[in-house]
């Protein structure tokens, strides 16, 4: 502990209460006392967290069914809410069947292990920059694994050949990646993993909701989604509320349901949780004002960073993660936009990111008005030059958002 305290790269909590109704505005607890702020990195992104028909489905269910389902899936924790949610989000991705998790993370893990174990000679093509979560998993299946370079198809392509025909593949990739904020090429490297028959397996939980038609993510969006075997989403970004989720086959979902020790042996969605979630889906499947809000806000505050020079990893989603390369000027930066500007953006370091690409991510939404972000674009510029900070990129980190 004492050496990641001496490398700059130790984690602090910033102690944030939201406030419902007037969100991003919050109240941070902090040295100077309670002052409110207004927060830029949440994963909120449509601001559907504090939807008033969101809350009012909560509240009942609250009222109705108490504050949690009682236990595992299997042992009393499956609620018509839950059905009725694994319901929705298999019509909305239209596969067979649906199967929620307490989290995004669990849902991952699940899925990822069961395909591992229970698939003969099962082997893996995982890109380079797979969440944590995937990665886990893939490795405690025991299956064989193989790395390709993030977002190439021709990597995958090689990697596939090598592997004799007839075996069990598994592609998986994520379609927007967290950090970087860059977007797959989901038309290559679907049509690579068919040329090989493999399973195709995408991670968009920073898509659903927020891309393609009634928000069910960005294979939907570019026209891929049948060539996407198994989806795995969560309700804790654009859907506001918590949770994950996966849709695809009937037997593959089964499997999971059946044998996937992170379903099995841990907690369900509270029914309130799943309510909320339940409604946030079918009202961003009918409202499309908060997807077109959320990428105009983030279009203006990309265009007011580079007007600014201020460095990018990448300009390809809604996701704007601003890097400044090094954790203690980060956490300077951060710390600055805090307590002299009131704005909220927490530094992202290692492992969540490589040593050396240290960042903010910021997060518009719908609910930071033009106002805001020419004001937060504003502050950010004027901390950048009080801390000279780089105007430039390396070379490595430049290539990602061409």
């Amino acid at each position: 502990m004492e050496k990641l305290k001496e490398s700059g790269q130790y984690r602090t909590f910033v102690e944030i209460e939201r406030l419902a109704g007037r969100f991003p505005q919050a109240l941070h607890h902090g040295s100077q006392g309670v002052r409110e702020v207004t927060v830029w990195c949440s994963n909120d992104h449509l601001g559907m967290g504090q939807h008033p028909d969101v809350l009012a489905a909560m509240r009942r269910t609250l009222d109705t069914s108490g504050a949690a389902a009682g236990g595992s899936r299997n042992i009393s924790g499956t609620t018509p809410h839950h059905v009725a949610l694994e319901r929705e989000v298999a019509d909305l991705h239209g596969k067979e069947s649906g199967l929620t998790f307490i989290t995004g993370y669990a849902a991952n893990d699940a899925a990822l292990y069961v395909l591992g174990k229970t698939l003969p000679d099962c082997v893996f093509f995982s890109d380079r920059l797979n969440h944590a979560s995937m990665i886990s998993a893939m490795r405690a299946s025991g299956a064989e694994r193989h790395v390709f370079d993030h977002n190439d198809p021709a990597d995958l392509n090689r990697r596939l050949n090598e592997v004799r025909p007839g075996r069990p593949k598994v592609v998986a990739f994520e379609s927007v990646y967290s950090m970087d904020g860059d977007v797959a090429p989901m038309a290559e490297l679907c049509a690579v993993a068919q040329r090989h028959d493999a399973f195709v397996y995408v991670d968009e939980a920073h898509t659903v909701g927020m891309y393609g038609p009634e928000g069910a993510g960005l294979a939907a969006q570019l026209g891929v989604g049948d060539e996407v075997t198994l989806l795995m989403g969560t309700f804790a970004k654009g859907y506001g509320t918590a949770g994950g989720y996966v849709a695809g086959p009937g037997p593959v979902v089964d499997a999971i349901r059946s044998l996937a020790p992170a379903f099995i042996f841990t907690l369900s969605m509270p029914p309130a949780v799943a309510a909320g979630a339940l409604t946030s889906v079918r009202h961003l499947r009918r409202s499309d004002i908060e997807r077109a809000g959320l990428h105009e806000r983030a279009r203006l505050l990309k265009t007011l960073l580079r007007d600014a020079r201020i460095p990018l990893v990448s300009d390809q989603s809604h996701i704007v993660p601003v890097l400044v390369g090094d954790p203690e000027r980060c956490r300077e930066l951060a710390r600055t936009l805090l307590e002299r500007h009131r704005m909220y953006a927490q530094p992202i370091n290692f492992p969540s990111v490589p040593r050396g690409t240290e960042r903010l991510r910021i997060n518009p939404s719908p609910v930071h008005q033009p106002l805001e972000v020419h004001r937060f674009a504003d502050a950010l510029r004027r901390c950048w030059d009080e801390l000279d900070l780089p105007r430039t990129a390396p070379a490595r980190v430049r290539a990602r958002s061409a």
